[in-house]
């Protein structure tokens, strides 16, 4: 690759990696709201999920325990109601737990590549394996919302930078593994349960962007599948 096409594709990675730092920076609420006294459409699965007694009515500490964890997971408004976001989150985690430690049960990731990193989008878990060996994860990642996909399909890595900065703003993005057009994996400063989600890349723990820092080199392949719900 020439000097002029490698700027161009650095360029690339650079603006488009920097976008999702707009959730990262406006996306955990200032404070917490005040607490309702609404009993939510999802009040039970909540209740059940966050070990509080399960009686379908919301309660001053069933509030508190709620709101905490839309706290947490940069869930606005964070008021404490039991609705639909909330869950979806709840059951998403439930559904990551569920896999265990067979992520590739259902054969969609390839096998015959070697090392590959696995990403799916419906369980937002990722992956790597080398052949049918699980080599590391799965682990829990923050793909694209809607209208800024994570794209589907066989890429490979082709360019990393573990200290990356975003140009626009100014904000360290470790741990960068670009592998389709500015998309890449990469750490992020909040939950990766955090809706609504990336403007494309895979965003991860510290820990476990370090890690796939440590498995994975520029050429190994990348497989995306599923859709996020």
């Amino acid at each position: 690759m020439g000097d002029t096409r490698r700027r161009g594709v650095v360029a690339l990675g650079i603006t488009a990696l920097a976008a999702p730092l707009t959730l990262v920076m406006g996306s955990t609420p200032a404070q917490a709201a005040s607490c309702t006294t609404q009993t939510g459409a999802y009040q039970k699965q909540v209740e059940k999920f966050l070990g509080r007694p399960v009686d379908g009515k919301q309660s001053a500490a069933d509030c508190t325990a709620i709101q905490a964890f839309q706290t947490k997971h940069s869930i606005s408004p964070n008021a404490g109601l039991a609705g639909p976001v909330t869950w979806g989150v709840m059951d998403l985690m439930n559904k990551q737990k569920a896999v265990g430690k067979n992520p590739n049960k259902a054969g969609k990731c390839p096998t015959n590549k070697g090392r590959i990193a696995c990403v799916d989008l419906t369980l937002q878990l990722s992956w790597i394996q080398d052949g049918k060996k699980l080599v590391y994860g799965p682990v829990a990642v923050r793909t694209g919302r809607n209208g800024h996909e994570t794209r589907t399909g066989l890429k490979k890595i082709y360019w990393r930078h573990i200290d990356h900065v975003s140009s626009l703003y100014n904000v360290p993005m470790p741990y960068s593994q670009f592998f389709d057009g500015g998309q890449a994996f990469h750490s992020v400063g909040i939950s990766v349960w955090a809706p609504p989600g990336s403007h494309g890349c895979v965003n991860m723990t510290k820990s476990d962007a370090a890690k796939y820092w440590s498995l994975l080199r520029n050429g190994d392949d990348v497989f995306v599948y599923g859709r996020k719900p």
